[in-house]
């Protein structure tokens, strides 16, 4: 609820300051004396439209300051948190002020802040009703969350909300994995038949890991072929031609054998070592034979060996990487045309999941709107019910509840709901803020708040001149509807009505005083006989009688006083 506000040089006002309660508060006051000016000061600090010509004459700039005493889970907590803004014990103080040139700096708690975020919280804070000026439930946005705040209090709960919420995120996850895949899909397909000409190309070449090194190794061996050739044949005549080294040597392991016993041991190194060197050489005749007889296996061996170590190196330019790397590329391309050959499969399952994401949420949605469809003619017959009273018994209020186009739907359903208004018989029903006047637009307001009270979270309603036209028994039907709604909720009422004003729990009487020659507006708390005597010279007017009086208690002794 609003606690306090300060006003600073706005207009004719020089120094104000007003402490408020919980309750029904009443300002009241001849007409021009500054009932607005305190109803557009408070505006400012709601972030409303600022000019330099509300200064007062002769300051620099004016100032104004409203504290509000929020409830726990109030909405304005969270706007304020995710600026890291805290509420202490002090509760939420906004400030505006203005300079002359028009400029203005907002402050929430001291600390500097947008006019955006002003009127954010403002939004949340304070709902204006009046002839000229209405806010809240004018604006059809507004509308479905008063239907859906009205239906969860009286139905003691919110399931079908949750439900459709949690339907929609499943439906929406569902459709953005979908459109990933198909995205996805679109793109490989686009390039497939590159994708299998590169596959295609690189299965055929077959390349090897570390066939390189293996190629360039083979190519020098094969381009001296004629040269090892001739030194391995010169070799082996060495070691075969004119001598028989290998004979020889098996001679001397003969010679050396035969006496070998009779030696005592002393030749047996001897032997052996003779051994050795015989099989050596014959292995290395062998390896001799087995070199010669490889260069000469192929004649085309090193053509071969180029053309293949080309058509490798040709392959990995083409591809940007080097021939090491071929292998591992014709994998990862394989593995990409897998992904294609399986993406229509995956696209297919990701379809069908979304197909059973939006049915969900196509029969959530569906039993949210038939609980609004019922909510709202339970809340049109009880709005109708306080309208008579208001003097609006010729008029027709309904909620229509229609379906958005797909575009449009959300969390919260595929509903649009409108409050609208038909005025007189025969006519179609339609926007409120088209149909109705002034009068009867607050009036509506009033009946459609009532019904809605300990519904919605506004700290603060506010009803300017709610009784505007209207007198006896009308009047006092605005006021007992205002008492009533201030059970739930602060409401502030501006009147001329003392039929409304004698329904206060607490009553402010603004007046003009002239102080050195200067007009200055003033605001006074009444206590119990000074309000007797306001609501007297609202009945009687300048001249107030002892009639006037009596009518005055016999208005502030009845029910709901």
């Amino acid at each position: 609820m609003l606690t306090h506000l300060s006003i600073r040089d706005v207009v004719i006002v020089d120094k104000l300051d007003i402490d408020f309660a919980a309750g029904l508060c009443v300002l009241t006051g001849e007409t021009g004396a500054g009932k607005s000016i305190v109803l557009d000061s408070l505006n400012l600090t709601l972030g409303g439209r600022a000019d330099g010509a509300m200064i007062r004459p002769g300051a620099e700039k004016l100032s104004v300051t409203a504290s509000f005493a929020l409830p726990a889970k109030h909405p304005a907590r969270t706007v304020l948190a995710a600026q890291d803004i805290t509420i202490d014990d002090d509760g939420l103080v906004l400030r505006r002020v203005v300079g002359a040139d028009g400029r203005s700096r907002g402050f929430v708690n001291d600390q500097a802040v947008s006019i955006g975020l002003l009127k954010t919280l403002g939004d949340l804070l304070v709902e204006v009703h009046g002839q000229f000026e209405t806010h809240g439930l004018l604006d059809p946005g507004t509308h479905i969350e008063a239907l859906d705040a009205y239906r969860a209090s009286a139905k003691g709960g919110a399931a079908a909300d949750q439900a459709c919420a949690k339907a929609w995120l499943a439906w929406r996850t569902a459709r953005e994995a979908l459109t990933a895949a198909q995205e996805t899909l679109s793109s490989a397909l686009a390039e497939e038949d590159f994708l299998r000409h590169q596959v295609a190309e690189l299965t055929t070449l077959a390349p090897k890991a570390g066939e390189e090194a293996k190629l360039a190794a083979a190519r020098t061996v094969l381009r001296h072929g004629e040269q090892i050739v001739k030194a391995l044949a010169e070799a082996r005549a060495a070691l075969t031609e004119g001598i028989d080294v290998e004979g020889a040597l098996r001679t001397a392991v003969n010679k050396v054998s035969k006496v070998a016993s009779q030696a005592g041991g002393a030749l047996d190194k001897v032997t052996q070592a003779l051994e050795r060197a015989a099989i050596e050489v014959g292995e290395a005749v062998n390896e001799l034979d087995l070199a010669a007889s490889g260069m000469d296996a192929d004649p085309h061996a090193l053509e071969n060996a180029e053309e293949r170590l080309f058509a490798l190196k040709a392959a990995a330019r083409k591809h940007n990487t080097t021939v090491d790397e071929l292998p591992a590329l014709l994998e990862r391309l394989t593995s990409r045309l897998a992904a294609i050959d399986n993406g229509a499969d995956h696209v297919t399952k990701l379809a069908a999941t979304e197909k059973t994401a939006r049915l969900g949420y196509e029969q959530a949605a569906t039993t949210l709107s038939e609980a609004r469809k019922t909510a709202a003619k339970t809340l049109d017959k009880l709005v109708a019910k306080e309208l008579s009273p208001l003097k609006l018994d010729k008029a027709t209020f309904r909620t229509v509840v229609a379906a958005k186009p797909e575009t449009a739907w959300n969390d919260a359903g595929v509903d649009r709901v409108t409050f609208e208004v038909a005025t007189n018989p025969g006519m179609p029903p339609g926007p409120l803020d088209k149909i109705a006047s002034g009068g009867e637009l607050a009036r509506f307001m009033l009946a459609l708040k009532v019904v809605l009270a300990g519904s919605q979270d506004r700290a603060v309603l506010i009803f300017d001149e709610v009784d505007a036209g209207i007198s006896g028994a009308t009047a006092n039907a605005v006021g007992e509807r205002l008492a009533r709604l201030a059970k739930s909720a602060q409401v502030m009422v501006v009147t001329h009505a003392p039929q409304v004003a004698a329904r206060g729990d607490h009553h402010w009487r603004v007046s003009k005083i002239v102080r050195g020659g200067q007009t200055t507006t003033k605001v006074e708390q009444l206590d119990g006989p000074a309000r007797r005597e306001e609501i007297a010279r609202m009945l009687a007017g300048e001249k107030i009688t002892d009639e006037a009086r009596a009518a005055a208690d016999s208005l502030m002794s009845g029910p709901l006083s």
